[in-house]
C-alpha cells in the first residue's frame, strides 16, 4: 500500500481528470498573453486611429477654450461641461476601448473557452498558512518564475533602448518644429516604440503560454494506480463485474434448466455433451435446441431428463454437431434435419406419437 501511495505520476490525464480540473478552475491560461494582446491591440488601434483621435481632442479643447467665458457664466460649477466633455472623450476613444475589449475576450476564450466556475473563488484555509506561504516563496517554481521575469525585463529593456536609439536623429529636428509638430512627433515615436515592445511582449507571452501548458499537463498527470482507481469508480471493480457476469450466467443456466422438462429428447455424447431438443409442430418450423451443456452441466441435463421420463439417446456425431452449431433457443440447421427427424421418429415411436 505504501508503494501505491508514492507511485510516480507518469501517465497522461484521462478525460475525466481533465474535466474535474476544469470544473475546479484549473485550466491552461497565461495572464501575460492577455495583457500583451491588449497592449498590442491598443497601440495598433492608436497608430491607425491616432490622427483622428488627435484631431477630435484638439477640436474639443479649442471649443472649450473659446467658450470658456460663456461656460463660466452659464455653469459656474462646471458639472455639465465636465459631464459633456467626458462623454465626448469616451466617444473619441471608443474605437481603442472596443478593440482592446474584443481582443481581451477573444484571447481569453481562445485559451480556456467558455467556462464559469465558482470553485476557484472559494476560500482555502491552506493559503492562509504562513508555513505553506514560505514553502511557495522559496520553492523551485518561485525561483524559475523569478529568473523568467528578470530575463523578460532585460529583453524588454533592451528592445526599448534599441527602439529609442533608432529615433535619435529625429530629436535633433525638434527645435525647428512647432509645439503641435513636436507633440505629433513624440506621440508617433511613443506609439512606434510601444508597438515594438508590445510585439516582443507578445512573443514572450506565447512562450509563457507554452510553459503554462507544460506545467498544467504535468500537474494533472496520473499514476497507474490513479487510473485503476478511476476505472473502478466509472466502470466498477473487476471483481464486481466478474461477480455480476457469474450471476448472469447462473440466471441463464437456471432458465435453461427449467426448459429441459419440456424437451422431446436429449442427445448425448454420452458423458461429455448433452443437447435437449424440442419440436412443437404448431409453433416451431423446425426442432429447436432448448438446453445444452458439457461435463457437469451435461450430467445435470440428463438427470432432469431421467426425472421427467424424457428419452436420452446416445449419438456422438449428432450431439457434437448440435452442440457446436446451435445456440440455445436456435432451430437446428437444415443439414441436420434428416438426422434429427430420424431421431424424433424413433422417440415418437417409443412414446406412441406421430411425427407430422
Amino acid at each position: 500500500m505504501a508503494e501505491q501511495g508514492f507511485q510516480e505520476r507518469t501517465e497522461k490525464a484521462t478525460g475525466r481528470r481533465r474535466k474535474k480540473a476544469r470544473d475546479e478552475g484549473k485550466v491552461v491560461k497565461s495572464m501575460e498573453l492577455n495583457a500583451a494582446a491588449m497592449l498590442f491591440a491598443g497601440f495598433t488601434t492608436l497608430l491607425l486611429a491616432g490622427p483622428y483621435v488627435a484631431d477630435q481632442v484638439m477640436q474639443l479643447m479649442s471649443t472649450s477654450m473659446a467658450n470658456a467665458p460663456h461656460i463660466a457664466i452659464s455653469d459656474p460649477t462646471y458639472v455639465t461641461v465636465f459631464a459633456n466633455s467626458m462623454q465626448k472623450y469616451f466617444l473619441i476613444l471608443g474605437p481603442i476601448l472596443v478593440a482592446m475589449t474584443a481582443v481581451a475576450l477573444g484571447v481569453n476564450v481562445a485559451q480556456v473557452g467558455f467556462q464559469f466556475t465558482s470553485k476557484a473563488l472559494e476560500p482555502k484555509l491552506d493559503k492562509l498558512n504562513p508555513v505553506n506561504g514560505l514553502k511557495r516563496l522559496f520553492s523551485l517554481k518561485s525561483l524559475v518564475q523569478l529568473v523568467r521575469d528578470t530575463l523578460k525585463l532585460a529583453i524588454i529593456g533592451f528592445v526599448a533602448y534599441k527602439a529609442l536609439a533608432s529615433e535619435f536623429d529625429s530629436f535633433f529636428l525638434l527645435p525647428d518644429m512647432s509645439v503641435v509638430q513636436i507633440a505629433g512627433t513624440m506621440g508617433m515615436l511613443a506609439v512606434k516604440m510601444a508597438l515594438k515592445i508590445g510585439a516582443v511582449i507578445l512573443v514572450i507571452a506565447v512562450l509563457d503560454y507554452v510553459y503554462q501548458k507544460y506545467e498544467f499537463e504535468k500537474s494533472i498527470r496520473m499514476s497507474k494506480q490513479d487510473i485503476k482507481d478511476e476505472y473502478k469508480d466509472t466502470e466498477g471493480s473487476p471483481q464486481l463485474k466478474a461477480r455480476a457476469r457469474q450471476m448472469q450466467r447462473e440466471i441463464a443456466r437456471r432458465r435453461m434448466m427449467s426448459g429441459v422438462p419440456t424437451a422431446d429428447v436429449v442427445v448425448t455424447n454420452p458423458t461429455h455433451l448433452a443437447v435437449a431438443l424440442k419440436y412443437d409442430t404448431e409453433e416451431m418450423g423446425a426442432p429447436t435446441v432448448i438446453a445444452k451443456g458439457q461435463r457437469l452441466m451435461a450430467q445435470r441435463i440428463k438427470e432432469i431428463a431421467y426425472e421427467h421420463n424424457i428419452p436420452v439417446i446416445e449419438d456422438k456425431p449428432l450431439a457434437r454437431m448440435l452442440y457446436k452449431m446451435c445456440e440455445i433457443g436456435q432451430v437446428i440447421p437444415s443439414n441436420l434435419y434428416r438426422a434429427v427427424a430420424e431421431l424424433l421418429a424413433y422417440v415418437y415411436k417409443l412414446k406412441g406419437k406421430t411425427l407430422n
